[in-house]
């Protein structure tokens, strides 16, 4: 059996969300667990289009066994009107058998997002993907308040999951603080998970 690991896995349109997972990745790790980073392919939009099975750059995609296997899950996604891209909600609907089997039942979970503006649903988006991870039975971790950041930040943010605010051009890079509660929430998470059994 292969040592425990952090699955990251996000969906990213302009690189701010895949951004984001490198930073909570980095916060995984400062537990001394490996950190998986993995992404979903994009939906097409024309019948019958496959994606090929390795993408020609960056993250590779996402297997269920990858997902099944974790010992924590960081998922993030861009906001799409105040809910997850696509993209992603498309990989999270194949887990049914999953669900089925109870696989991810008490594992911890949490969640991050970007989004152009400062209020253009990066809460509810972050409550989006809260919901099919609380239906896997996964127990879910924000931020806790004695990350400062939290208090100090004038862009994103947020006690329930890091967020970014990429602005309309989508080309802003993460400020301090958000870079900051990325790397947090990553190892809050991890942290967990070892309270929770496992090992590095």
């Amino acid at each position: 059996m292969s040592a425990p690991y952090i699955l990251v896995l996000y969906y990213s349109s302009h690189g701010s969300t895949a951004n984001m997972a490198k930073h909570i990745a980095r916060g995984v790790e400062q537990c001394g667990i490996e950190a998986r980073i993995r992404t979903v392919p994009p939906v097409s939009s024309v019948c019958e289009a496959t994606a090929p099975t390795i993408p020609n750059d960056g993250d590779i995609y996402c297997t269920e066994a990858d997902l099944r296997d974790c010992a924590g899950l960081a998922l993030g996604s861009p906001t799409r009107f105040g809910n997850m891209a696509a993209a992603l909600k498309y990989f999270i609907d194949s887990t049914s058998s999953l669900w089925m089997s109870g696989a991810l039942i008490g594992k911890p979970a949490t969640v991050f997002s970007s989004t152009s503006s400062l209020h253009g649903g990066q809460e509810t988006t972050l409550l989006s993907m809260m919901l099919p991870l609380m239906h896997h039975g996964m127990v879910i971790a924000g931020i806790p308040y004695s990350e400062t950041a939290l208090l100090t930040t004038q862009s994103g943010g947020t006690p329930y999951g890091a967020t970014h605010v990429a602005g309309q051009d989508s080309k802003r890079a993460l400020d301090s603080d958000e870079t900051s509660l990325c790397q947090a929430q990553g190892k809050h998470l991890a942290s967990i998970a070892v309270k929770l059994g496992a090992s590095q």
